[in-house]
């Protein structure tokens, strides 16, 4: 990707927002090396992972990055054979732990959505629990080496402990001795030494080794003869410690050096994980979608917004381009939002190739271009005397000469800085060119002869920035098959103008082509509106049909544990059948064995009776063994939409919620779980018809009391999500028409989960975070079907 491009649509800010994410140096020096990949595979794996890397926080909370660190500089030292400080051994085991951690957060249950690109990721990682234990160990603190690292240390510092207790009580005493000659009653150290502070005219009276003096020579420092014994021991088990925690030192960092290929592959694993996960929030925080990414030219973006304008005033924006069109044509009065638009297509498209999710609406679609050129904003050169004409019009050489049919050309103001005339002819032949070379082009203009152009071309289609005429103001709506009109005489009677100078300027125009352009405008706006109703109707279809698809994976997936755990009560069911059946042979030869001893017959036939009774016993289980498996009850003829029935594959009653399909199969509710099931399964609940009638006004009188909100604050997201579509079914049941969701504003996550959960909940009919009174953005108002 050519560097103007990336400038001249700021991806460097988004990248600067992006490190902002980062926990390390290293991960942001990944995000200053990032660009837009060149191929489809590698655009939908990082995409993924960063979509995988969301799904992990919404689920799992904050991933293990507590305290890592950029160690390449510890670990360029440890691969060299260096020796290194315990801070820095603390920084690599820090960033092992991690790395090990990451192994557990990323696993999954087998019923669980898998979270395929980061968990390969992971499976590269090498555990070195051994090494963290050994410098967990060894060290404490930065400065601190533990007096468990080794036993030597640990008996160093219990002698240089009691030999410091025994030469403060000799210096204790000295002091007192010596009171009368001593500038203080109390000792200091000098060179790790103990000395008394005696006052100089008295040096003669404390024979001793004079260390130091004060700066005005009154007082010596003396360390008195009977001390030198003991100072110097101190200092030989001082210089003991000092050898043995560089022993130490030397060992751990020898282990490290021996493990340095797993502790570099590790670190890089975990920077590039810092990395991905910056994406995910980063993606969180602009509420993004991963969008489709194909390599045709097919462009759909839906309520695409631009990332770097304040979302409370951004105003979203549908394009399309690439299928019927591959040039569209922009115009409209100034600051209507025209280069925004240019700027919001170009952008979101690097981000999309960069890995980045987009602020945009699900479904929506993006190409992968090997190019994308823009040609934005004034370009003059003072240094090289370009006026703005000459610096754009160099530029547009550079893409006429390199554009092919894999690029996507953005051009502000297309042939403007010159005659309008010429510049309009240029722009049409630039135009002209380009699309005969099937370049994606979005060009916007001020020129009427482009909106002609586009008419008459078959592949160049017309869009305008909405203008309110009431207000005088632009709306920022892109209206795609509409071209833009002046509105100068609307305008100029809002602001004034006398209306016969209206008149007989719009008699000075031919009444043909006012008629002429008034019914293009009404055929076109009936052909966006045909347009629109088809995206949409594609986009609620392939959301039915990855719906459709999730659903399956899980019911699968249900459908297997069901089985597994049948599968382990049967085994279970069988193993303690043989061991009772182990027990009672034990029993009965123990009984022979009695019998052998010779006891009466009123004990024998005590004796047989017992064994009769375990025999009966014993075949009753087997029996119940046997049946473990069979269905249970009277078959249903006809269900009824509310009815309990039972499940023999659950071994529990469910509830009724549909009516058969044409695969025979109705979905019930057990528990929490809606499950579809074949009508032939169902058998006729054991309760009885009084059990019922009281679980059915049971149910009608819990109906009446549904409330009208759910608090899920304090919860994690997967709790929230079970607690809010068991809230709606329960609201949804009692006829309730609008309901609120409290899920606070924290970080944002959990109301990120909730509404990706609302997007697809069959019984939401819209939804919107509150307003002021109704808890603002820490709330989210739901209307029901």
């Amino acid at each position: 990707m050519n560097d103007r491009a990336l400038r001249v649509l700021e991806f460097n800010k988004i990248k600067e927002i992006l490190k902002g994410f980062t926990h390390t140096q290293a991960a942001k020096d990944i995000v200053d090396n990032l660009k837009p990949y060149n191929n489809l595979y590698e655009v939908r794996e990082h995409l993924q992972e960063t979509k995988e890397g969301l799904m992990l926080l919404v689920k799992k909370g904050s991933p293990p990055f507590e305290g890592i660190y950029d160690v390449r500089e510890e670990i360029g030292k440890g691969e060299k054979g260096f020796v290194l400080l315990p801070g820095q051994l603390l920084k690599i085991a820090n960033v092992m732990r991690s790395s090990r951690k990451f192994k557990d957060y990323v696993t999954h249950k087998d019923e669980e959505e898998a979270y395929k690109v980061i968990e390969d990721i992971c499976e590269s990682i090498y555990p070195l629990k051994a090494l963290e234990d050994n410098i967990y160990n060894a060290i404490i603190g930065e400065e601190e080496i533990s007096d468990r690292a080794s036993s030597t240390l640990y008996n160093i510092r219990k002698s240089l402990k009691d030999k410091n207790a025994s030469i403060r009580d000799k210096v204790n005493s000295l002091i007192r001795s010596y009171a009368p000659y001593l500038q203080e009653s109390l000792y200091t150290m000098r060179g790790e030494r103990y000395v008394l502070p005696v006052k100089a005219e008295n040096k003669s009276s404390v024979p001793g080794l004079v260390h130091d003096q004060s700066s005005s020579g009154a007082t010596l420092f003396i360390e008195p003869m009977s001390l030198v014994n003991l100072n110097n021991e101190i200092k030989e088990l001082i210089l003991k410690e000092k050898a043995e925690i560089e022993r130490i030192l030397k060992e751990l960092s020898s282990k490290v050096c021996e493990n340095i290929a797993y502790v570099k592959n590790n670190a890089n694993i975990i920077w590039e994980l810092d990395f991905i996960f910056a994406k995910s929030k980063f993606g969180s925080s602009l509420n993004a979608i991963c969008p489709h990414v194909n390599e045709d030219g097919f462009v759909d973006i839906v309520q695409g917004k631009h990332p770097l304008i304040d979302p409370k005033v951004v105003v979203p924006i549908d394009v399309y381009l690439g299928r019927d069109f591959t040039s569209l044509v922009i115009t409209g009065p100034n600051t209507g939002g025209k280069t925004v638009t240019l700027k919001t297509v170009g952008l979101l498209h690097i981000m999309a190739m960069s890995g980045l999710m987009i602020p945009a609406r699900e479904n929506s679609t993006v190409s992968l271009f090997k190019e994308i050129y823009a040609d934005i904003g004034d370009e003059q050169s003072i240094e090289q005397s370009l006026s703005t004409f000459s610096s754009h019009m160099t530029n547009i050489v550079n893409i006429i000469g390199s554009a092919d049919s894999k690029s996507l050309v953005l051009f502000d103001e297309l042939g403007a800085g010159t005659d309008p005339t010429e510049g309009a002819a240029l722009a049409v032949s630039i135009l002209e060119h380009l699309r005969k070379k099937d370049v994606k082009i979005i060009a916007t203009t001020h020129y009427s002869e482009l909106k002609g152009y586009a008419l008459k071309t078959e592949g160049v289609e017309n869009a305008s920035v909405e203008f309110d005429v009431e207000t005088l103001k632009p709306t920022y709506r892109l209206l795609i098959g509409i071209p833009g009109k002046s509105n100068a005489f609307e305008i100029s009677r809002r602001l004034g103008l006398p209306d016969f100078i209206i008149e007989e300027a719009k008699e000075s125009i031919a009444s043909e082509s006012l008629k002429f352009e008034d019914l293009i405008q009404s055929l076109q706006e009936k052909s966006i509106k045909a347009a629109e109703d088809a995206r949409k109707s594609e986009m609620l279809k392939n959301e039915a049909q990855k719906l459709k698809e999730k659903y399956e994976e899980k019911l699968y997936g249900l459908n297997k544990v069901r089985e597994n755990a049948l599968i382990d009560a049967q085994r279970e069911g069988k193993r303690l059948v043989k061991e009772a059946k182990e027990e009672a042979d034990n029993i009965l030869k123990n009984i022979r064995e009695l019998e052998r001893m010779g006891y009466s017959s009123d004990v024998r036939h005590k004796l047989e009776e017992e064994r009769k009774k375990l025999k009966d016993k014993l075949e009753k289980i087997e029996t119940q063994g046997e049946n473990l498996e069979k269905e249970k009850g009277e078959k249903i003829k006809e269900v009824k939409l509310g009815e309990e029935v039972y499940l023999p594959k659950l071994n529990q009653n469910v509830i009724v919620l549909t009516k058969p399909d044409n695969r025979g199969e109705v979905q019930v509710q057990a528990g929490i779980m809606k499950i579809n099931v074949k009508v032939e399964d169902l058998r006729i609940s054991q309760r009885s018809a009084k059990d019922k009638k009281v679980a059915r006004r049971e149910v009608r009188l819990n109906l009446k009391s549904v409330s009208t909100s759910i608090d899920l604050r304090g919860m994690d997201s997967e709790e929230a999500i079970y607690a809010t579509d068991k809230y709606l079914d329960e609201a949804y049941m009692a006829g309730l028409s609008k309901v609120t969701v409290i899920h606070g504003k924290g970080t944002g996550i959990l109301r990120k989960a909730i509404n990706d959960m609302l997007k697809r909940h069959s019984h939401v009919k819209s939804y919107r975070l509150g307003e002021y009174g109704e808890g603002g953005t820490g709330v989210t108002v739901v209307e029901l079907k």
